[in-house]
């Protein structure tokens, strides 16, 4: 009964919008949403020292580090908020791009990749294949310390040079990345696996129905499911935090140890580069930058939608019931719930992030060629929505900052390595919908 009245209700929307084909209008992506950025605070309801942890993983957050700190010998940015500022600290990729301006910061001697321009995303640039042809999928630092003195450090002595990223890309071999965003992520972190699974497991038949399955990707040891990362690789904030301190920054941590390069003249630091502090410092200061940064995510509200912006709050309502109609809603869960916490502000509360954190396939149209666990080349976790509408640049790879080329993107269809996108039908339907349906649709979008 279920199926058959969710395909009743698809039926119902596409003879609407074949009723109102003739508008006299194209539906457009409203832009970014003016006004407050409705995100960046704390979670309500800390307690006891709580709150002192959040602000000094904020303060750790949005700190630049240079060479003394540990910086490099490659790297992509020197602070975590760099790539998580919008539309506030915890955000994703701004509007200007500080990785133009840090390649040759302090006389450091980087040529600016083509890929990477002022008013583009922040990005990070993964290997398909090594020179003989076996999988890499491993980020490569866009940039190199040589030449740069900052004041606090000489890195005038390392002569390592930086990969050789226009061949690579001639080649084909290189896929990127942009930031996730972070708001919410302790409610992400708390969702129990069992509910993941619970709600992959609804709809079973209409999901077919449409071409959706979808899995989550699980840790290799622990067989529990991973969830933060494009491709769901990160099972917890801690390891999302110490491995884009040393991937991203290059700096050593207790979770990576070692140095991604190492080159004698370019260790200025004994690594490894930040530990937590055992000389008796009181907590949270003397905590290592990365438990510092996992509890600012921990603690790191989620946005707040509008309910009247763009479009007031009848579009948004009918643009909320389209993206469900049409399926959107069957990847894209509305809510979740977290499990018992410890924290009471992370206990048995709602998590509105319009994902299902399972990994799909998104067709070749959408593929990095990149495995991550036990996602494919062409397979990605639902991004979360919360937030989108104040977001810049859309897709994994920062490809798209139209909503529309956006939802577009997510159709493609099968050839010889990759399967069709599990989305091919769900488009279908909302390319089906009149335009002032699709206009509602963005506008709801845009709210969140």
């Amino acid at each position: 009964m279920k199926k058959l009245k969710m395909l009743m209700t698809i039926a119902a929307v596409v003879l609407v919008a074949a009723a109102g084909a003739r508008a006299q209008f194209f539906a457009r992506d409203p832009g970014v949403r003016v006004g407050p950025a409705g995100a960046g605070g704390m979670l309500d309801g800390l307690t006891g020292l709580q709150p002192d942890f959040f602000t000094t993983g904020l303060g750790e957050f949005e700190e630049a580090d240079g060479l003394a700190e540990g910086l490099g010998p490659r790297f992509n940015l020197d602070s975590c908020v760099g790539c998580h500022s919008q539309p506030a600290t915890g955000g994703t990729s701004p509007e200007v791009n500080p990785q133009v301006a840090v390649a040759t910061a302090f006389g450091a001697l980087n040529t600016v990749p083509s890929f990477i321009t002022l008013n583009g995303p922040v990005r990070e640039a993964r290997f398909k294949y090594t020179p003989n042809g076996t999988r890499d999928g491993g980020v490569h630092g866009l940039f190199v310390i040589s030449g740069r003195n900052d004041g606090t450090a000489d890195a005038s002595g390392c002569n390592i040079q930086q990969d050789n990223f226009a061949a690579q890309l001639a080649a084909g071999n290189v896929s990127f990345r942009i930031p996730t965003p972070t708001f919410g992520s302790g409610l992400i972190e708390q969702i129990p696996d069992w509910a993941i699974l619970a709600n992959r497991n609804a709809n079973a038949l209409v999901k077919a129905s449409l071409g959706i399955s979808g899995h989550p990707n699980q840790n290799g040891n622990d067989g529990t499911i991973a969830r933060f990362g494009w491709k769901a690789q990160n099972k917890s904030l801690l390891l999302f935090s110490g491995e884009a301190y040393n991937v991203e920054m290059g700096i050593t941590n207790e979770l990576f140890q070692t140095e991604r390069d190492e080159a004698p003249t370019c260790q200025l630091v004994t690594t490894p580069n930040n530990v937590t502090a055992t000389d008796g410092t009181t907590l949270p200061e003397g905590l290592s930058a990365i438990e510092k940064f996992a509890f600012f995510m921990r603690f790191l509200a989620p946005p707040t939608p509008s309910p009247d912006t763009p479009g007031g709050a009848d579009s948004i309502g009918r643009g909320r019931y389209f993206f469900a109609a049409v399926g959107c809603a069957l990847c894209h869960t509305p809510a979740l719930r977290t499990g018992h916490s410890t924290v009471a502000a992370l206990d048995s509360k709602p998590v509105n992030l319009f994902s299902d954190l399972l990994v799909h396939n998104m067709g070749p149209g959408l593929a990095d060629d990149i495995l991550q666990g036990q996602a494919g080349g062409d397979e990605f976790r639902t991004a979360p929505l919360w937030g989108l509408g104040q977001r810049i640049f859309f897709l994994h790879d920062g490809r798209a900052t139209d909503l529309r080329q956006a939802l577009q993107a997510h159709r493609s269809f099968g050839n010889l390595k990759y399967q069709s996108s599990e989305a091919n039908t769900v488009i279908g339907l909302y390319n089906s919908l009149s335009e002032s349906q699709k206009q509602d649709v963005l506008n709801f979008l845009r709210s969140l």
